[in-house]
């Protein structure tokens, strides 16, 4: 009997466990299994398309458009849902090898088998129109939109930068991104990126078997629009801006130009430049790659942010104003010159002029010897117990000015530039072991100093405004509500008095303007009053580079510019009638007949072989 009891109690337990079984396995296949089927389900006749915004626009000034958008579509594939197919015919319509269609077809897979990704890119609007007609006998593969960049004319290719897609380093940085997007490189499409790009959308469609779009998935009601990213409005002339790069052909240097009274950039060159729709299209890697393999003629460098010269006699009249200011000079001060500056051994050679000679003077001469005696009065202040400490003094002028440091651009490739410290002649001399003779150099924009392009605009801006400026910015408002950073509209005032500027900017004025010893004398216009400095940057590998700044009118300056030609000799030879060229072009709109001559002179200078065509893609 106990045996009996016993019998029936393991097979109620045994019922009981096998029930129990049959209801977590029937639960399991209700979850998982048909739930996994549904989705494979779901995935075979739903279909995800990201919908793209269009990049906002970008203009000028003026509301010229620069910057526009242009169709192409991306041919998608989902490797689960491909079949058999023709593929000689396939390839044939999309003018690839059998080669390629491997190659994209494994890499998809290897992706994702059953999620979608780029085939192949930014087919053109004709191969689009003619394959989308085929499509149907290709199940698999459909055709996602996407726009692509449309320039009004071939420049500006450095200030505009470019668009690329994204890597997986940049994914994983920035998880808005996904595989195939595309990313702002450099210039304004970097800098602005987040107000450029928009918002992405998506629309689900229903497919069948043969990839064919039924309609869309509960007529849409589950879809998200897309919205157009904002427009930028530039402060760039666009005319200038190709006027400048016209002056520049065949030639290596920049040219930046300033409006003084905000501190938008008018026009920014760097030559050799490009045309920016190299970069566009299914041609752009091939066309970067060769651009970039030109270490010559460095096509891809901005020399206006990155390039890194002596200012040469273009800084003395920093010099000029911080002697005034110290207090060691006064305008009507002057030194002698004897074809230069001699102490001991030590010489600083000069051109030939009439001695001795006042501040405007000197400046309108470009007298090496008078800023070389100012510049050593300037360190050997009795006022500082050291030249070093006199020295910290006129390097902490420098930095108001934005000398060697960066000046705070929307652009990441700005640089610093070079402007040393005490310490460093401390550490390279040994503390107290160096003198202002040992780094009177400087006194003329030499030695221990490197300045870029848009630095020495920035300082003739300052100089223009009579001791402020305003970070150089490329863009003056975006979208609706017109806001740009805070920081472009403050004022950075430097310590230095009024009226020591309008003692300097007398000097700039007499380059031009003045008469017999002004440097720049045969650039100067009868109705427009230029005040401006000539300069040559000494280069150790070849012939120096002409230097000019200036801005003009002499009063309420509309403009303010340095221009650069490398290996192009004196300042006056040929950087001076670039700068006044792009000043008569800004302010006139057009170069008086009497000043053809100018113009022609600079347009026919070759000092570079001719830059090769690279394929382009409309």
């Amino acid at each position: 009997m106990k045996d009996a009891f016993t019998n029936r109690k393991y097979l109620i337990i045994t019922f009981i466990v096998l029930v129990g079984l049959a209801l977590i396995i029937r639960l399991f296949f209700i979850q998982v299994i048909e739930e996994t089927y549904r989705l494979s389900a779901d995935n075979n006749v739903l279909r995800y398309v990201t919908q793209y915004p269009a990049r906002g626009l970008i203009y000028d000034r003026n509301a010229k458009l620069i910057v526009s958008n242009q169709a192409a579509y991306d041919l998608m594939v989902v490797p689960a849902q491909t079949g058999k197919m023709d593929t000689a015919l396939f390839c044939k319509e999309l003018d690839i090898t059998m080669n390629f269609f491997k190659e994209r077809l494994r890499a998809a897979k290897n992706y994702n088998r059953k999620s979608p990704s780029i085939f192949l890119k930014q087919m053109s609007a004709e191969t689009y129109a003619k394959f989308q007609e085929k499509i149907f006998m290709y199940p698999g593969f459909y055709v996602q939109p996407r726009t692509l960049r449309k320039y009004s004319r071939p420049v500006a290719a450095h200030l505009l930068g470019y668009i690329s897609e994204v890597d997986e380093a940049l994914i994983k940085k920035d998880p808005y991104y996904k595989m195939g997007d595309y990313i702002g490189k450099l210039g304004i499409e970097e800098a602005y990126e987040k107000e450029l790009r928009g918002t992405r959308g998506v629309k689900i469609f229903m497919v069948d078997v043969f990839s064919r779009v039924k309609g869309s998935y509960a007529d849409g009601a589950m879809d998200t629009l897309a919205v157009q990213g904002s427009d930028i409005i530039s402060g760039i002339d666009y005319d200038l801006q190709e006027y400048g790069e016209k002056l520049m052909q065949n030639k290596t240097g920049s040219i930046v130009a300033i409006e003084p009274e905000t501190g938008e950039i008018l026009a920014l060159v760097s030559a050799p430049n490009y045309d920016p729709s190299l970069l566009v299209g299914r041609i752009r890697s091939e066309n970067f790659a060769n651009l970039q393999a030109d270490t010559a003629l460095k096509p891809l460098f901005n020399r206006a942010f990155m390039a890194s010269y002596p200012p040469g006699s273009t800084f003395k009249p920093v010099n000029g104003l911080i002697a005034l200011q110290e207090k060691v000079i006064v305008p009507s001060t002057e030194f002698g010159c004897s074809n230069g500056y001699h102490v001991g051994s030590l010489t600083v050679a000069c051109h030939s002029h009439s001695s001795p000679l006042n501040l405007k003077e000197a400046i309108a001469n470009s007298c090496n010897s008078y800023f070389c005696q100012a510049y050593r009065r300037i360190l050997e202040n009795p006022r500082y117990g050291s030249v070093a400490e006199a020295y910290d003094k006129w390097k902490s002028y420098l930095d108001e000015f934005g000398f060697g440091k960066k000046l705070g651009t929307e652009f990441s490739n700005e640089l610093n530039g070079i402007l040393k410290s005490s310490a460093y002649f401390d550490s390279y001399h040994k503390k107290g072991g160096w003198k202002a003779l040992t780094v009177i150099s400087m006194a003329i924009g030499q030695g221990e100093l490197g300045t870029t392009p848009l630095q020495m605009a920035n300082m003739t801006a300052a100089i223009a405004n009579r001791g402020y400026y305003y970070i150089p910015h490329i863009v003056r408002s975006i979208g609706n509500d017109k806001k740009i950073d805070p920081k472009f509209r403050e004022k950075h005032v430097i310590s230095i008095d009024s009226p020591n500027f309008e003692a300097v900017i007398q000097g700039m004025e007499a380059v031009v303007n003045g008469g017999p010893g002004g440097t720049a004398r045969s650039v100067a216009m009868s109705d427009i009053i230029i005040c401006g400095k000539t300069g040559t940057a000494e280069n150790p590998f070849g012939e120096d580079h002409s230097v000019f700044i200036a801005f003009a009118p002499r009063d309420n300056p509309k403009i303010a510019i340095a221009a650069y030609v490398e290996n192009a000799g004196f300042g006056a030879t040929y950087a001076a009638p670039v700068a006044s060229l792009m000043i008569e072009k800004y302010l006139k709109n057009e170069i008086a007949a009497n000043r053809k001559w100018l113009e022609d002179r600079v347009f026919n200078l070759n000092l570079i072989d001719s830059i090769p065509e690279l394929e382009t893609e409309h």
